[in-house]
Parts: structure tokens; sequence; C-alpha cells
């Protein structure tokens, strides 16, 4: 099982992508899973070494021509949202 390094952007790296991180923590830990998680700002991100990314509709642009999974969150508070949009992708990274 691999351990996935997972990384939560937003403009600033410090309060949405925070609030965000603690959702995805939350959900890994109710399913019993574990990933390195992590945030990053708009400006650094696209540097940074990720597996995948959770991030707001306004940054996914920036990371439009990487081969890595990009996960659109709408609500960063939304647990439920994380799992349907985000659980899936988590699950077969750590499978690999």
């Amino acid at each position: 099982m691999k351990k996935p390094r997972v990384m939560m952007v937003c403009g600033f790296g410090l309060g949405s992508s925070m609030i965000l991180k603690l959702t995805v923590d939350g959900v890994l830990k109710e399913n019993g899973l574990s990933a390195e998680t992590f945030c990053a700002d708009a400006t650094t991100a696209t540097g940074e070494a990720y597996d995948m990314v959770f991030t707001s509709k306004e940054m996914a642009n920036l990371f439009k021509n990487t081969p890595k999974p990009v996960v659109v969150i709408e609500n960063f508070l939304s647990k439920q949202e994380v799992l349907e949009k985000g659980l899936p992708v988590l699950r077969k990274l750590i499978e690999e």
C-alpha cells in the first residue's frame, strides 16, 4: 500500500486549504485510510511533489496540464462532497 501525497490548494495556502485539509483528514480517518496531506498556495503549488490535488473551481485551472488527479470541491467543510468526489480517487492511489 502506498501513502500518497495529497495537496490542498487555495490562493494563499492558509485559510481555505487548511479547512479543506481538516475535512480530507477526517474522511481519511473515518475510512481507515492514510495519506500525507499538506497545504500549498497558488504560486508554489505547481512546483510541489504530489500525487493528487483537492482545490476550488477557481484554482483548478492551475493544474489543467497535469496528469495527476485534481478533485474540485465546492464546499470545503463538506465531508460528504469529499467522500463522493475524492474517496474513490484516494482509494485507487493507495492501492497502486
